[in-house]
């Protein structure tokens, strides 16, 4: 397996860019248009073997879904649409050609499945697998949902339900198996949330809801209260879904004027609290005090 023979054959598999896209795979840099109107929004998100998948658990197509996964939900989080994706993959010596084609074959099914093209990228050697995407989206002019718009007397909402993920790692099989292992960006909600919901704030829960909603009343200046039951995933328990993370949910704030439907689609919406005055980032769960438990890469145990 030559890496120009991979390129080629890389190249094939992603074959069909989308509109805006004026150069794909096989230069030295991809060529993007964007349309008149949109801010771009972009992300990169790392995928590292033993510290965010296992090879053992987690079949070569389920990786590919996973790294794209990462990155469209927090384009998601922002209300935005994806228009491309890039991908740098550094393989480690045990994968052969049936693994990486299939790994593609999983990220490309979900980028097709979303108007996701990949567009370029990078192939590199390494001890473990790793990669990292970036994912561009575009969003109407000034309109981009962040997390530093959440104001007190806002309502505070989820999407869907807490701790699925980490109970399907802890179990290794089941429906929350399948959360874990193939997560779903929230593109639909993202944009329902943005565009008619108006959402003062936002961000997709990815370490966890302690730490992430701690993050977003940090960048807002505000504090919280969850003061209502939380959405918890069939077999969960409350320390999954406060702490548990990669549910890729989405977390949001609203006027109490703002009509928040109960569903978007198929998707449930729960409020769970609300956004009051109070040191900036401080939560609070049930009047008691909510530390920020969730993933953290560099806190030290």
């Amino acid at each position: 397996m030559d890496e120009l023979g991979l390129v080629r054959r890389i190249r094939s598999l992603a074959k069909g860019s989308g509109s805006d896209v004026v150069l794909g795979i096989g230069d030295d840099a991809a060529i993007f248009r964007p349309r008149p109107g949109e801010d771009l929004v972009f992300t990169t998100d790392l995928l590292v073997e033993d510290v965010h998948f296992r090879r053992d658990t987690h079949p070569p197509d389920a990786v590919g879904h996973k790294a794209l996964a990462r990155g469209l939900s927090d384009v998601a989080a922002m209300g935005a649409e994806p228009r491309f994706c890039l991908l740098s993959l550094a393989l480690a010596p045990c994968c052969d050609r049936k693994w990486v084609y299939a790994f593609y074959r999983g990220l490309l099914r979900l980028a097709r499945k979303t108007g996701t093209p990949l567009i370029g990228g990078d192939l590199a050697h390494a001890e473990k697998i790793t990669c990292d995407i970036v994912v561009c989206g575009a969003v109407p002019k000034g309109k981009a949902l962040r997390r530093d718009g959440a104001q007190p007397g806002d309502l505070l909402y989820v999407t869907g339900k807490l701790g699925g993920s980490a109970l399907g790692l802890s179990l290794g099989e089941g429906p929350g198996c399948k959360r874990h292992l193939r997560p779903q960006a929230r593109l639909e909600a993202g944009r329902v949330i943005r565009e008619r919901i108006k959402a003062s704030a936002g961000m997709d829960l990815s370490d966890g809801l302690s730490i992430d909603l701690h993050r977003l009343c940090e960048a807002s200046g505000v504090a919280a209260e969850i003061d209502q039951p939380l959405p918890i995933f069939p077999g969960a328990t409350l320390d999954q879904a406060l702490h548990g993370g990669e549910d890729y949910e989405l977390l949001f704030t609203a006027s109490p004027k703002s009509a928040v439907p109960s569903k978007i689609g198929s998707l449930p919406v729960t409020r769970i609290g609300r956004i009051v005055k109070g040191k900036a980032g401080s939560v609070k769960l049930y009047g008691e005090p909510l530390l920020p438990l969730g993933y953290d890469h560099f806190r030290r145990t």
